[in-house]
């Protein structure tokens, strides 16, 4: 009740109307001072609070700056690390480039070191045989030269025999005072045939009939005596023409000379053999045309007509033809030692 008797009291003064103002007044000032105080109390706090985000930012941006600056360093380290790695790669690639050529070396010469090996075990194994064969061969050759030095005695004996043989031939035509042809080599004695037939004939001339009943006892005694028959194989009438005509006409013309002396030797030899000389004889003798073979050449090496038509009376000992070969065996194996001397 008291109060609404103080409110109209008042309000029915001017002084309290203008103090109401005053006060409101006041009130609005404190209030507007205190938005100023709470504005500027915020702003002063933002402002803080934005220095205070300025300097975290600024030090968030030193530290940016600072990482930026050791990735900048890390970057550069890695760009280096890069390159060295590339260098280190492109090393590594040559290294092992020169790695697959060396192991690439290493497999060809290890298969060039096999093949060598093989053919070092190959040559050794040809060696071997080699030398078996040349044991064999020397085991052979020893057999052999025995052999032949055995055979030696008997060429040696034979040859002994057939030089003894042509010495008695020539000793006993110059005891009997004739004068023969007798071959140093061959023992064969020559007749020359113009002095036993007419020219292109067969037939014994009466002088050829005569110096053949000289020389042929003669010879025939000293080949069929008991110290040489032994020895003699055969003996042999060979005749020769010169080289005029055709080889079939003197093949004739010289069988029918050769074929008149055997005819001569064997129609006489009863008397100058006795009746087993004379069936030895038989036994021994052989008769051959010669044609125009074997011409004798004059000293110019042309050939001497007269000479080449001849007649020859020779012989053959036992075991000339084996002597032969044997002589024949003894060259070649003298030319293979010479050979196989050069050779080594």
């Amino acid at each position: 009740m008291k109060r609404g008797t103080r409110r109209k009291t008042d309000e029915g003064t001017p002084h309290n109307v203008w103090r109401s103002y005053s006060d409101m007044m006041s009130g609005l000032l404190l209030l507007f001072v205190l938005i100023m105080a709470v504005c500027l109390m915020q702003a002063e706090r933002n402002y803080a609070e934005k220095l205070s985000e300025q300097a975290k930012q600024l030090q968030t941006q030193n530290e940016l700056n600072k990482s930026q600056t050791q990735l900048d360093e890390q970057s550069a380290q890695l760009d280096e690390q890069s390159d060295q790695l590339a260098a280190q790669e492109l090393s590594l690639t040559q290294l092992k480039l020169q790695l697959e050529e060396q192991t690439a070396q290493l497999a060809e010469q290890t298969a060039q070191l096999a093949q060598k090996e093989e053919d070092l075990e190959a040559s050794q194994a040809a060696l071997d045989e080699q030398t078996a064969l040349v044991a064999s061969q020397q085991e052979t050759l020893n057999a052999q030269t025995s052999l032949m030095a055995s055979q030696q005695e008997k060429i040696d004996q034979i040859i002994g025999v057939k030089a003894d043989l042509i010495a008695s031939l020539n000793q006993e035509f110059q005891e009997n005072q004739m004068t023969v042809e007798i071959d140093g080599q061959t023992g064969a004695m020559v007749l020359n045939s113009s002095v036993l037939f007419d020219y292109n004939e067969s037939v014994l001339k009466d002088e050829g009939s005569q110096i053949l009943s000289q020389v042929l006892p003669v010879y025939c005694s000293v080949l069929l005596s008991q110290e040489y028959e032994p020895y003699v194989a055969e003996v042999i009438i060979d005749g020769y023409t010169d080289t005029t005509g055709d080889y079939i006409t003197n093949l004739d013309l010289s069988q029918r000379r050769a074929f008149a002396v055997a005819e001569y030797l064997l129609n006489t030899m009863g008397s100058f053999m006795d009746a087993e000389g004379q069936s030895v004889l038989s036994e021994k003798l052989t008769v051959n045309g010669r044609s125009e073979s074997n011409p004798i050449l004059d000293e110019n090496g042309e050939v001497d007509m007269d000479a080449s038509r001849r007649v020859e009376i020779k012989f053959r000992l036992k075991d000339e033809e084996m002597i032969s070969s044997l002589r024949e065996m003894i060259e070649e194996s003298g030319a293979v030692q010479e050979g196989d001397g050069e050779a080594a």
